[in-house]
Order: C-alpha cells, then structure tokens, then sequence
C-alpha cells in the first residue's frame, strides 16, 4: 500500500501537492530570574494579552510562555517566525530568561509556581479555573515542564489525489478525517524514533521529585541532579504528562466515533478522587471546573491528537464531529537545549517525512491490547531507549529498537525522495542521512550529549541549563529585530490588550450559565460539575 500510495503522489499531476503540506509550531518556555530561579512576576504587559494575542500566549502558568507560528507551506518561514517571536520577548523581559530544557529548573512548593491568569471574561475565568483543577489534581509541579507541538496537514488537492483511488470514495471530509486517524494509529506505533533521536530530558533537579516517588539516581557524585543513564525523555514518562487515571480510558484511535466516544466518557462520568477535591472551596471559589476524570477534551495526556479549529467558546470534540479532522498535533516534542529555537529544520524535515509514512503506509486498527502493549515500549523508551539491547514489541514482532529503527529509516527514504522531488530540494533525504548515525551512535542523540556535557563540566543540570539559557538570550539580544517588525509586534500586543478588555465588557452571561452553556455540547446536565 505504501509504495502504491507513492507511485499515485509521485505522477506529474499529483506530486505539486506535496508543495502544500502546512506545518506549524506551539513552543513552550519557562520564564526564570537571572539567577534561574521561576518567575513570580506576572505575564509582561509588554507582551500583550495570554488570552487574545495570536502568536505570544501562556500554558500552565504565567511564567510558562507558549509561542506560535501561523501554519505555512514554508520551513524556512516557520523558523523565521519563531525566530522573531523570541527576539521581541528576549526585548521584553528585562533581565529575566527562557529557561532552553523541557525539565525546569530549581522550584519551591507547588504554591510558589504562579496559575495563568487570563482577565475576567468567562471564557479567561474558564481558562483559569481549569489549570487550577490541573493543579489540584496532578501538582503544578508537573505543569512546569516544557515542550514542542508540531502541527501538520496535508493540503486538500493531494487527499482529492489519494481519494479519488479509493473504490467509491467517501466525502472529502469524511475521507481526511478515516486516514488521519490512519496516520495517528502508525504514529503511535512508531513514535518511539523520536523519542530515540530527539529526547532531551534524561535529568532533572532533585528539587522536581521532592516528596514523590520516582526511579532515577543521582548523576555520579552530584546529588543535585537525578538522571536515568540511558533515558531519552523523562518529560514522556511517569514524571511528565502521564496520569495513571485516565489510562482506564483507554482512548481509541480506530475512528472519529469512538475517539469522541471514550472521550466523552471521561467528560462525563464523575471521579471519585476529583469529587474529594470538590467543586468549590469554603469561600466559593472554583477549585476545578467539574469533578469527571477529564475537566476538559485538552486534560487527556496524549503524543498526538487530531485537531479541527474551534470557534470562541466552542468544545474542541464539537468541532471536530461537525466538521472532521483538519491537522494532526504531535505533542511528544522536547525542547533542544543545543537550538537557541528548541527545534532546526533538519527535525522539522524528518518529521515531514515521518508523518507522511506514517499516513501513507498500511495503518489496521488496533485492539486495546496494542493500546496497552505501546504503553509498556513508551515506558520502556523513556527510561531505557538509549540501552542498545532494549527490545520492543509491535505488531505481534519482537525486535531491538536498532533493528526496528534501520527498518524505518529504510521505509522512509522513498517517503523523503518523494518529498525531495515535490519540493525541489535534497532537505529531506539530508536530514535521513544526517539522523541515521544515531542509530548506531547513542551518544550523538541530544540526551545523551547532555549528559555527557555534565559529565565533562562536572556541572549539575541545572548550572548546565542555566548555561544554555544564558548563552541563548545573548544570541537573540545580539541582533534585535529591524525597527518596524518591533514596532508591529508591539502594535500586535497592544491590540490583543483591547481585544481582551472588548471581551471583558462584553460579556453578559452569568458565569454559571456560561459553563453550562459549554458543557450542554458534551451533552452534560449541571449535576457532572456539582
């Protein structure tokens, strides 16, 4: 099926759409002190409104900055977007930094790591209740840690090419939605490469597991920092954005029905434990915004989802069964420390290519036992995916990562040809050749040269992060940007400042029946959130 669905992409009148893949990039940043230390100062003015400004907003916490690139046909746009988008914050934030790692860094109690605060509008209320309800439910420590999401499309005249191979082929809607879900299955087979090429949080702080139970060990003789010897991404792992209550979900990928099904079931059936945290506390105040095992679709901790823009105060589920599948989300992303961007082109073309394998090679459904079996190969990435005799299990096959990962990268060379050719470059057959090594080489993959920087430094990781960090904020202040794109993100933020205060005045909803009012689309009464 894959070199088949290559040959159809590959004739003169179909592989221009190839031109049209749109890809775009969230980056997650912790702001800290000079000395490293999490910022307590509220989200910059400077930088506009968190709720309303289109490329500069927060996550978890105020001192937790996301940015976002608009999608574009172009890599070397996106970088530069990005690229901008730092300059203009480094500008702006005085003498505070990006912290450059997934990890954080030095933190205090939970208290100590600031909620978002998005104004008084509804919808900025509801944002805000729900990253406290986060906290209540899995610590705000956790919330801290950074990464990348990667968004990626294919354009709709090169699904029209592989539609219209298909015998009586659906919708054109329902058509992307079936094989997005075709590619999401393939992805979460397969998704450990990158865990393997681009993990970059194989340590952490002592100060992130105080009080929690945890296997890593301190790094030789240093016993600030606590490290795995062969993990790639403690970020993916039981110290990250995992949450043993919401595998009983156990989410499923064979189509948009059931995903939206399962989901739903976590939206709708109360949680013990988040029913002892209660609604409200003494004073009234929102602790959470319901007592389900999911306050909302975006709570469910996954590596990729699929995505369909939602409108202002429209559930991301309604949008996607009213419309279907737009783009797919990969959410398993560290940051690089060795990338003052986090992520260089020579990724984002491996991921193009990925992901195009992904959609194109034979994905069958899966069973909740493979469900359960990718768990088992992700918790064995984490911890061991640098180990050259780990061994996963897929598809009813047992073999060494290094055997699986030859076998990938040979299955995706036509994919990256295909791509090459499309788009008149050598980019992407590069960027295979430049990876490879790795499999063979573990001590070339960005975990690994971590470790191996504190190893040669006698540094801890947090002194060598905050090096990172130094060191990146000195390259972006270097060269600020021209006069004019400064003065149109300043204009932008400013903007975003009056868009939120308009939302604000606004609003003329009761609170209480604006919440109802977004939970009737899961078809929730009021009794699921009292």
């Amino acid at each position: 099926m894959l070199d088949g669905r290559l040959r159809l992409l590959a004739q003169p009148a179909a592989i221009h759409t190839l031109k049209g893949i749109l890809r775009g990039i969230e980056k997650e940043n912790l702001r800290v002190d000079a000395n490293g230390q999490l910022s307590q100062r509220p989200h910059p003015a400077a930088l506009g409104s968190a709720l309303t400004h289109p490329s500069i907003t927060t996550d978890y916490s105020e001192a937790l900055l996301e940015f976002i690139t608009p999608p574009s046909t172009s890599v070397a746009d996106t970088l530069a977007v990005l690229d901008q988008i730092h300059r203009f914050t480094h500008a702006m934030l005085g003498d505070e930094l990006l912290w450059v790692n997934s990890m954080p860094c030095m933190l205090g109690e939970d208290k100590d790591i600031p909620v978002a605060r998005y104004g008084n509008s509804n919808i900025g209320r509801m944002k805000t209740i729900y990253r406290i309800g986060l906290g209540h439910r899995y610590g705000r420590l956790m919330q801290t840690i950074a990464g990348i999401h990667y968004n990626w499309s294919l354009p709709d005249d090169g699904w029209e090419i592989l539609r219209g191979a298909e015998p009586n082929p659906p919708a054109l809607r329902d058509y992307k939605t079936v094989r997005y879900f075709d590619l999401i299955r393939n992805f979460r087979r397969y998704f450990w490469i990158l865990l393997y090429l681009f993990g970059a949080a194989p340590a952490v702080c002592r100060s992130f597991v105080r009080g929690r139970a945890h296997r890593l060990a301190p790094f030789g003789e240093d016993n600030h920092s606590l490290c795995s010897p062969y993990a790639t991404s403690l970020r993916m792992g039981d110290l990250g954005y995992q949450s043993k209550a919401q595998q009983q979900l156990n989410i499923c990928y064979n189509s948009l029905d059931t995903y939206l099904e399962r989901l739903r079931r976590g939206l709708t059936a109360p949680y013990a434990p988040y029913e002892a945290i209660g609604l409200r506390d003494a004073g009234g105040g929102y602790r959470q915004l319901s007592t389900a095992l999911l306050q909302l679709e975006n709570e469910f901790y996954s590596t990729i989802r699929p995505k369909r823009p939602a409108a202002s105060g429209e559930a991301p589920l309604h949008a996607l069964q009213e419309r279907g599948v737009q783009y797919v989300e990969v959410r398993c992303l560290d940051l690089n420390p060795y990338d003052p961007l986090g992520i260089d082109a020579q990724q984002i073309h491996f991921l193009d290519v990925f992901l195009l394998f992904c959609l194109l090679a034979d994905s069958p459904p899966a069973s909740d036992a493979e469900y359960r079996l990718l768990r088992h190969n992700q918790a064995q990435m984490v911890y061991r995916g640098r180990d050259p005799e780990l061994k996963l299990e897929l598809l009813g096959r047992r073999r060494s990562l290094r055997d699986w990962a030859r076998e990938l990268f040979a299955v995706m060379t036509p994919v990256a040809a295909l791509l090459d050719e499309a788009q008149s470059t050598d980019a992407h057959q590069r960027a295979l050749q430049a990876l490879a090594p790795r499999i063979e080489a573990a001590e070339e993959t960005p975990a690994a040269r971590i470790l191996a920087e504190m190893r040669a430094s006698g540094d801890t990781y947090f002194q060598t992060a905050l090096g990172h960090a130094r060191d990146h904020r000195k390259h972006f202040l270097r060269a600020p940007l021209e006069t004019t794109l400064e003065a149109d993100f300043r204009h932008q933020a400013q903007r975003s400042l009056r868009h939120q205060a308009a939302i604000e005045a606004d609003d003329g909803q009761s609170f209480e029946d604006f919440l109802a009012a977004y939970y009737a689309q899961y078809g929730l009464g009021a009794e699921i959130r009292s």
